[in-house]
């Protein structure tokens, strides 16, 4: 239905608009987080390494020029092809002075073949001058922005040490949306003593909020995390393949056919994932999910 896909996936969407292949790169403008530096925590979420979620993301030490050029290299043998869109994905990428993210972004979109910018923060992280000057973003380049929610559960979300409440992010959503901004909400099946309703009904929220992109993930115990010192001495049981295509499905029947799914399966640093191990076989994994749908007679949005 989209292209040879049942479900809306951002290649898709980024060739409709682009008429071509479009490369993220994935950046890190060296951020902290308040969940960090004692703002609103000291020790992050509880998933979150000393590396922060941008595993693959170009080297904080280096200028962000200097990164995009890495990035392009190191990606060229698989996309030897196409323009490029600039991902800042380390950290909180609005927690700064508005001067510095607006040379940091400017900076960016210097760069030949840059069509666009994908900002990932937090919802409480998004003041008035930082919405402004997104919005003025917004209108002259492609921009959207991420936004981690992980989970509508008001005991887990407790649990992972998120630090800030579903108004808030709601909020954040709503703020971003009045400016026409583009919101990417990012989910986690598999946190320990959820049901399988408990993660479909942060599903069936985000779907109501309107929001423009989903990044499901599933969760990675990985060693440099509290949620590993948690794991060795209260072991949980994760998400076998099985019940992880499964969910994906349910999901994907839920959410809106004009949703574009950015994520389906998270990318886990091999030297650090300890579960669930199934996981590092990526393809294997997107291709039970298509299996799944086929199997199902089933699609986005049915």
């Amino acid at each position: 239905m989209w292209n040879d896909k049942r479900y809306h996936t951002l290649d898709y969407e980024l060739k409709k608009t682009f008429g071509q292949k479009v490369i993220k790169l994935s950046l890190d403008g060296g951020f902290t987080c308040p969940n960090r530096d004692g703002s609103v925590g000291e020790r992050g979420c509880i998933f979150c390494g000393e590396q922060g979620s941008g595993d693959f993301a170009g080297c904080s030490t280096l200028p962000i020029l200097e990164q995009i050029a890495q990035q392009k290299e190191f990606l060229s043998a698989k996309w030897p092809r196409g323009k490029h869109l600039a991902y800042f994905q380390n950290f909180t990428n609005t927690y700064a002075k508005v001067d510095r993210l607006d040379q940091l972004y400017s900076e960016a979109l210097q760069v030949e073949d840059m069509v666009g910018l994908a900002i990932a923060t937090r919802p409480d992280c998004l003041p008035l001058e930082v919405l402004e000057l997104l919005e003025e973003y917004a209108r002259k380049t492609y921009l959207w922005v991420e936004l981690g929610l992980q989970t509508t559960n008001p005991i887990s979300a407790e649990f992972i040490r998120r630090g800030y409440d579903l108004e808030c992010f709601a909020t954040a959503v709503a703020c971003l949306q009045e400016r026409n901004i583009p919101v990417v909400v990012h989910l986690i099946f598999g946190l320990p003593g959820e049901s399988a309703e408990d993660m479909l009904n942060s599903v069936r929220f985000i779907a109501k909020l309107g929001v423009w992109g989903v990044k499901l993930h599933l969760l990675h115990i990985l060693k440099d995390t509290d949620l590993y010192e948690h794991y060795l001495t209260n072991p949980f049981p994760t998400l076998t393949q099985e019940e992880y295509v499964g969910l994906v499905c349910d999901a994907l029947e839920i959410l809106p056919p004009e949703v574009v799914i950015h994520r389906l399966t998270g990318d886990g640093n091999k030297k650090f994932l300890v579960a669930p191990r199934w996981s590092l076989d990526k393809l294997r994994v997107l291709s039970s999910i298509d299996q799944e749908l086929r199997a199902r007679d089933s699609w986005q949005g049915k």
